[in-house]
């Protein structure tokens, strides 16, 4: 290594990775892991050893993308049986808690008929004595209540099986993320670090600040066989200097799918990070080095993966000055505190804000405003649409809100008033229950029953009435899912003829009909801003 300063590559990609899977919060969570790793991973690795041309075959095919098939030929069973083999080894004990999950489940439901549950602690399975709480409803149906905070200083959460894979990233087609491992090649390098290491940051940084490699190096623990291709993700080419807004106006700028940078002179405030990095394409974006020096707010919806996106959050944490969470429902399996997540993997400044909860800001104010839908029915607390009071704008990023109750916007209104502008979510076809929470399923769904449960927005119907009730001037239908750099979260592709550019076209057509300036972003965009 020389004493010269470099710059991190603007195409070099981060990626966060749990036992070598592309970690996002239901890997990071240690009970949602466990119920990953047993019920989803093991067999889909499994799957693919006694059939890898099934699967082969499979990613090829547009219709099949985002299913359970490893994105690999057929040639790498050998790879996949030497990590499910360490799998079973090194994560026994997690296999063993979604084992013991099940069983305390089912114990409750035969035995927990209403009367006082504390003679059932003594046949909680030894895997989770200690870490739960027996309860029942005011129905009388037991449930099982994680304390998820002891999880967390337990065995079942490991910084050890956390690590990052760095690379040049050639384009925008990446193995889908919930069904293949990374499983490395000459053209990456593994980082045995976990998500907390402060090394992180210092590499971050180097997008945009110039440092020596040796002292990079060393942070970061590169072994000497990794130096030579360690060196090629640097350059001394000057990336555009980093400037703070200045302008009198609100600026909004678009990142592509829920990611909204907002600013003033005072404030800097992004919701859903989710950024490209930058290489040749058709599609002009805004990357990291669009960003300013620091982010005063980054505000979350939900933990759905293509809305908390630990490899862009990682890549922002030096940057980020208070990070605001939904407030969880404290313990439900379904329900991981992104507090805690965010906590233990090295953010500082982690703020729970709660349903109509306003935190003041110089300039303004931020509201947690109620998030119906989009989660299958499931009781989740930890979801917020968030409104934003800044410059003399009022703004609602509603994310995937779907409006199966207008009343709750009625209500709303009649305590917040009018809001100028509305960004909604419309992806109103949606993966079905099983999709996502399979692996957390205490028994198969009836497939009817599941198609029913889906993770879908807001409709033309439903998102007009939004629209309505707030006397709305503008609409930006957003978090659609196409940017083609998010396909391997999402695994979506819209046609003309898909059931959401269908109703989102109709949703524009009728807000500008109505003399309602409207648009489906995708892209980037500059929104608002000081001429």
């Amino acid at each position: 290594m020389n004493d010269k300063s470099y710059y991190l590559r603007p195409d070099v990609q981060i990626e966060p990775l749990f036992n070598q899977w592309y970690a996002w919060s239901h890997l990071i969570a240690p009970a949602t892991a466990a119920m990953n790793i047993g019920n989803s991973h093991i067999k889909i690795m499994n799957s693919y050893i006694m059939a890898p041309e099934i699967h082969a075959i499979a990613v090829k095919n547009p219709a099949m993308r985002g299913g359970p098939f490893l994105d690999f030929d057929s040639d790498r069973v050998a790879e996949i049986k030497n990590l499910l083999e360490r799998t079973m080894k090194e994560q026994a004990h997690m296999v063993e808690f979604s084992i013991a999950i099940k069983r305390l489940n089912d114990l409750l439901l035969n035995e927990g008929r209403g009367q006082s549950l504390e003679t059932l602690y003594e046949k909680v399975p030894d895997a989770l004595r200690g870490y739960v709480e027996l309860v029942y409803d005011l129905n009388h149906r037991p449930a099982i209540r994680l304390l998820e905070g002891l999880l967390y200083r337990s065995a079942y959460y490991d910084p050890a099986r956390q690590s990052i894979s760095l690379s040049i990233c050639q384009g925008d087609d990446r193995p889908f993320v919930f069904s293949t491992p990374r499983m490395g090649n000459k053209t990456s390098i593994t980082l045995k670090v976990p998500f907390s290491d402060t090394g992180l940051d210092e590499l971050a940084k180097m997008r945009c600040k110039p440092e020596k490699l040796g002292y990079i190096s060393e942070v970061l623990g590169i072994s000497r066989e990794d130096e030579q291709l360690f060196r090629t993700f640097f350059t001394t080419d000057v990336p555009p200097p980093t400037t703070k807004y200045e302008g009198e106006a609100v600026r909004i700028r678009y990142f592509g799918h829920a990611c909204i940078l907002i600013e003033s002179k005072d404030l800097c405030v992004m919701i859903d990070p989710l950024v490209s990095y930058e290489y040749e394409s058709d599609i002009f974006r805004y990357s990291f080095s669009s960003l300013p020096e620091k982010i005063d707010y980054v505000l979350i919806t939900h933990g759905h993966s293509d809305h908390i996106v630990m490899e862009t959050l990682l890549q922002l944490r030096h940057k980020i000055g208070t990070i605001v969470v939904p407030k969880s429902g404290g313990g439900a399996l379904e329900d991981p505190s992104l507090k805690l997540m965010l906590q233990h993997t090295g953010f500082r400044n982690v703020v729970e804000l709660d349903e109509m909860e306003t935190i003041d800001v110089p300039g303004g104010s931020l509201t947690g405003i109620p998030f119906l839908g989009e989660h299958g029915d499931l009781n989740t607390r930890t979801k917020l649409a968030h409104y934003v009071k800044l410059g003399g704008r009022s703004l609602l990023y509603a994310a995937d809100s779907r409006n199966v109750d207008s009343k709750l916007y009625e209500r709303v209104h009649q305590s917040i008033g009018d809001i100028e502008t509305v960004f909604i979510g419309m992806e109103c076809d949606g993966a079905p229950l099983s999709w996502l929470y399979g692996p957390l399923l205490m028994k198969p769904l009836d497939r009817k029953l599941d198609q029913t449960r889906r993770f879908s927005g807001s409709d033309f119907v439903r998102a007009f009435e939004i629209v309505r009730i707030f006397n709305s001037k503008e609409v930006y239908v957003y978090a659609m899912g196409q940017e083609p750099w998010l396909n391997f979260i999402t695994s979506i592709k819209y046609t003309d003829e898909s059931n959401p550019i269908v109703e989102s076209n109709k949703l524009v057509a009728a807000c500008r009909s109505n003399g309602i300036a409207a648009e489906r972003l995708y892209g980037c965009k500059e929104l608002c801003s000081q001429s």
